[in-house]
């Protein structure tokens, strides 16, 4: 085949998918969703179609050996996320059962934009009577069929000292809401060294849980090293959760009526089986260390006179447990003043373990002229992966003295101890102290008639003019009546939105601090009373204001929002997510105002 049609055929495929792939953004989408694909006879099936763009001549299926309970009931859901609007409108049927066997719910059909568009078919099994239909299940009943609590662990065969990992999460259904939680039980971890890394904001994530789908959150992480071998437990974590369930009835605008419950979940106990470290192999000198390392040995400088100092560092960098075992220490000439060292850490911690390095820092003084040489001196860990112990050695450093008095003791004994030095006096380091010392005045320094007297003293008639200039701007900002108006609704929206942040989780408090902020948002922008105009007018406003509609709409919606919170359940989510939306639109508004 020719070069260059091959590579016709490369573009013209490319071009092909980044077309499908901009069309798929604005695609319309219906779809039947089931409440479940098997139930009892005397069980109930909630059908819903759903569609992401409104439409006209709605067809639903003649759910052929099923007898339609409630519906159609009809819901509308709008959300704006970084600054585009989501859209959802679902037609909702509640069915039961006429018969056992197998039945295929057909295609549901419905006109948008001019085009007709089919759902595909489903189908149900319906099987024997449950002895308790799900219709007939009370709020403690779904609760604990929506809400578990697990710990995820990484490893249950881990070495000794080798890092394994806690997860906790929290799963749950679509259907209910979270709205408080509050730990009963935290768990000990007993022959483990743990670290807990911190959970900033739980955040809802989509996920499955034993073969179906969930939502959740991760509420702890903790990493372990089991510091003793065999079975050791790690205790369960034990949560009080306040939630929101649906029920059966339905308000007066048609939407689900919730109903409030407490529900204790638990973890559970895991056992871990950590395994001792090999004894094959183990080097004379090693103390504990596992993971993956490097190790080394340097000195500040290596050429210097007596009596200067030098740093020598002992460093271990790398994977593992830094925190758990003993750096090993240089084997230094006793002729060399060595002093404690200084123990540095930089090391952090992560789901996989700790990473970073650790070092010693020697401080030492030499007292006389030669060459002193540092030996090597080796580090050894065992690395998990390989299962295998390794040894790692520095390199020999020579310290070279240039300068200074000759070690003469070092010359006349053969044999020098390493914690006992003879003190050698040399030159005159000990004289004796002077009787009469030929002292000397400095001088005297006199404040009276100095350059600090005179600017001290034309001080004051240097800073009336700037008291005169700053009266004068305080008289004008006095007066600018309408500025300090509209500073002062500037404020207090701020001082009601950041209220409205300390109430997450109280909807009353939460909603009217958010409505307040709104308001007064709008009236230090546009220099009106919006407390006497409906939101309708609010819209036009800003429409004259050359306001886009996504942010109008997302405004509106917020103002919507506040008043519904009056008499229908909010879930902790959803506050979150209006508090995310006010913040945006005040921004898309300061931009555009």
């Amino acid at each position: 085949m020719p070069k260059n049609f091959k590579h016709i055929s490369l573009i013209f495929f490319l071009s092909v998918v980044f077309v499908s792939q901009g069309q798929d953004k604005d695609a319309v989408t219906f779809a039947m969703n089931l409440s479940k694909e098997k139930l009892g006879i005397n069980e109930r099936l909630r059908v819903d179609f759903t569609m992401n763009k409104d439409g006209d001549n709605f067809n639903p299926p003649d759910f052929e050996g099923f007898k339609v309970l409630m519906g159609p009931s009809q819901s509308i859901s709008s959300s704006w996320i970084n600054g585009k609007r989501s859209y959802s409108k679902t037609y909702s049927y509640t069915l039961a059962p006429t018969a056992r066997g197998k039945f295929t719910i057909k295609q549901a059909t419905i006109t948008i934009s001019g085009e007709v568009y089919k759902s595909l078919p489903k189908q149900v099994e319906v099987k024997a009577a449950v002895d308790k239909p799900s219709d007939q299940m009370t709020v403690d009943d779904i609760a604990d069929e929506s809400l578990f609590l697990v710990a995820e662990v990484s490893k249950t065969r881990p070495y000794l000292n080798e890092p394994l990992s806690v997860v906790y999460k929290l799963y749950f259904t679509s259907t209910i809401g979270i709205t408080n939680y509050r730990p009963l039980d935290n768990p000990k971890y007993n022959n483990f060294w743990s670290q807990d890394i911190p959970v900033s904001r739980p955040v809802p994530q989509n996920g499955t849980y034993k073969g179906k789908a969930f939502r959740y959150v991760v509420l702890k992480r903790v990493v372990l090293y089991p510091q003793k071998a065999g079975k050791l437990e790690i205790e369960p974590l034990s949560l009080e959760v306040s939630l929101e369930v649906p029920t059966n009835k339905r308000g007066f605008f048609g939407d689900r009526i919730y109903s409030q419950t407490n529900k204790t979940v638990s973890a559970g106990r895991r056992t871990i089986n950590a395994k001792e470290l090999p004894v094959a192999g183990k080097p004379a000198d090693f103390s504990g260390a596992v993971g993956s390392f490097d190790f080394s040995v340097t000195t500040s400088k290596t050429q210097l006179n007596a009596s200067e100092s030098l740093q020598a560092k002992v460093e271990v960098s790398g994977k593992g447990n830094l925190k758990l075992f003993q750096l090993p220490e240089p084997d230094l000439p006793s002729s060399l003043e060595v002093y404690e060292p200084e123990f540095d850490e930089k090391v952090r911690t992560t789901l996989s373990g700790m990473q970073g390095k650790v070092s010693n820092n020697y401080t030492i003084v030499p007292s006389f002229k030669g060459k002193y040489p540092i030996p090597s001196i080796s580090f050894s860990y065992f690395d998990p992966k390989t299962e295998k112990y390794k040894r790692l050695d520095s390199d020999e450093i020579l310290i070279d003295v240039i300068q200074g008095p000759a070690n003469i003791a070092a010359a006349n004994n053969t044999v020098v101890g390493t914690t006992k030095r003879n003190v050698i006096a040399t030159g005159s380091q000990f004289n004796f102290i002077k009787l009469k010392p030929d002292l000397k005045a400095i001088g005297t320094d006199y404040f009276f008639g100095s350059t600090r007297f005179y600017l001290w003293l034309l001080l004051p008639l240097l800073l009336i003019p700037s008291a005169v200039v700053f009266g004068k701007k305080r008289e004008a900002i006095a007066s600018d009546v309408i500025g300090n108006r509209i500073k002062r609704r500037n404020k207090l929206a701020k001082k009601y939105l950041s209220k409205a942040k300390k109430e997450l989780g109280n909807k009353e408090d939460f909603y009217i601090a958010l409505e307040k902020a709104l308001h007064h948002y709008l009236k230090a922008k546009l220099k009106i009373e919006t407390s006497e105009f409906s939101k309708d007018k609010i819209g036009a406003l800003l429409a004259q204001k050359n306001v886009d509609e996504t942010t109008r709409d997302g405004f509106i919606g917020l103002l919507k929002n506040c008043e519904m919170a009056r008499y229908s359940p909010f879930s902790d989510v959803q506050m979150h997510q209006d508090y995310n939306k006010a913040s945006e639109v005040i921004s898309y508004l300061d931009k555009q105002l």
